[in-house]
């Protein structure tokens, strides 16, 4: 669909340009019509300056003995004539050739024109159903739906970020709340070697070994906490 509004852009645009050219081509017809009526007349001129130039010539050389410098005169003249002549017909077949290229290229565009008018023809077709008025009207819906999920897009990245970043501080506690753990079993077990080595001192432990089992106890409750902690904060 992006490319369909793509195309249908492009077609606007070459369509636009194919009115251009079309006016161009008609402003570069009426300069050709005029310059075809200035040749025409310059043509006609050089034809009755020709007739007057033979004319001319015929009389020249009943006295061409008499007036030598009137003969070279006129010989320059006819020669600045089909100077002339030569330069208009060069200027008319340049015309033609200018004329010949703006009537392909319109061809071309007319043609780029018919191929794209299919995109055009669907956008109509989607206005009618819908609730735009204007094709622009749907186009600039579309291009605004996309700026929106551009900025979707970037918001989700930023959450993910934030998830992993937030994943990775769980896993740094969870690895602390461990290693703690672990201190406090190494420290149970060596309550649990202090209490077997007081329950071979039999008699003058006991009092100690009560103060140890009350200590033991609040350990182990103290641990049974932490335990039940760390297990909740890692659910």
């Amino acid at each position: 669909d992006e490319d369909s509004l793509s195309l249908l852009l492009c077609l606007q645009r070459k369509k636009k340009q194919a009115q251009l050219m079309q006016k161009a081509l008609e402003v570069k017809k009426e300069t050709f019509r005029e310059r075809m009526k200035a040749i025409s007349c310059q043509w006609r001129d050089l034809h009755a300056k020709d007739a007057q130039l033979k004319t001319y010539m015929e009389k020249s050389e009943r006295v061409i003995k008499e007036n030598d410098k009137m003969r070279i005169k006129a010989l320059k003249k006819a020669s600045k004539d089909r100077e002339r002549k030569i330069q208009k017909e060069s200027e008319l077949l340049r015309a033609k050739r200018e004329l010949e290229a703006l009537r392909n290229t319109h061809q071309k565009l007319c043609n780029r024109v018919q191929k794209f008018s299919i995109f055009k023809k669907y956008l109509e077709d989607v206005v009618k159903i819908s609730q735009f008025e204007e094709i622009q009207e749907v186009i600039w819906r579309y291009k605004t739906l996309v700026r929106m999920r551009k900025d979707l897009l970037q918001s989700e990245r930023g959450c993910k970020e934030m998830s992993k970043q937030a994943e990775v501080l769980l896993e740094q506690y969870t690895v602390d709340k461990a290693a703690e753990f672990q201190r406090y079993e190494n420290e149970l077990v060596q309550l649990q070697l202090r209490f077997e080595q007081a329950q071979s001192d039999v008699l003058p432990w006991e009092a100690r070994w009560a103060d140890i089992q009350n200590t033991s106890a609040e350990k182990t409750l103290k641990l049974g906490t932490i335990k039940m902690a760390i297990f909740n904060l890692f659910q």
